[in-house]
């Protein structure tokens, strides 16, 4: 099941609406959705490497777009739509903890590991920046620096090893997956805990 999915994401990844979708996820998923951008940006680059950089920025741009949308649910409609949207993930207990012990620092540090490793998950952080009126020019920099700064040397490292990675998930397919779930599963169980 897993090999066919991962051929059929290869294959959707290389057509002409790709870029579009991955515009679409990168902005929802800093703000509102659960998947990360990653699920369709890694077999974009992998089906297109000549297309890496393009996929970059536009990862990154709608990343950060969707970034300052969290903010501005955070800021103006955390009760009526930032609340909602954090109680339906689960992650109402996790958000008033960082909120009650967060300051600007705090949220600079968020906002890199966040971006580079999705702890805590990025649509927390933009949310709460919003709640507590963290400044948005530094905020958005912040953004453009941790999403950029990953997105782009993501894909400068599938561009240049891209085939390397390819093989070894070809050869090595039920170990590859039996990895990724492990890791899916450790990064669940951590954004639990948050």
């Amino acid at each position: 099941m897993f090999r066919r999915l991962y051929e059929w994401t290869l294959r959707w990844a290389g057509s002409r609406h790709a870029p579009a979708a991955l515009g679409v996820v990168s902005v929802i998923e800093s703000s509102v959705f659960l998947v990360p951008a990653e699920v369709l940006f890694v077999p974009m680059v992998l089906s297109r490497p000549e297309k890496a950089m393009q996929y970059a920025l536009i990862a990154s741009v709608g990343s950060v777009v969707g970034g300052i949308l969290g903010w501005l649910l955070g800021f103006y409609l955390f009760d009526l739509l930032a609340g909602p949207v954090l109680e339906f993930y689960g992650k109402m207990d996790s958000f008033e903890a960082l909120r009650d012990s967060t300051g600007d620092g705090a949220i600079l540090l968020m906002l890199v590991t966040s971006g580079a490793v999705h702890l805590p998950p990025m649509k927390v952080v933009t949310i709460l920046a919003g709640v507590i009126a963290f400044n948005l020019p530094l905020f958005i920099l912040a953004a453009i620096v941790a999403r950029g700064g990953k997105f782009f040397a993501l894909a400068w490292a599938l561009r240049r090893y891209g085939p390397a990675v390819v093989a070894v998930i070809e050869r090595r397919f039920t170990l590859v997956v039996g990895f990724g779930l492990a890791a899916l599963l450790m990064g669940y169980v951590a954004t639990r805990v948050m």
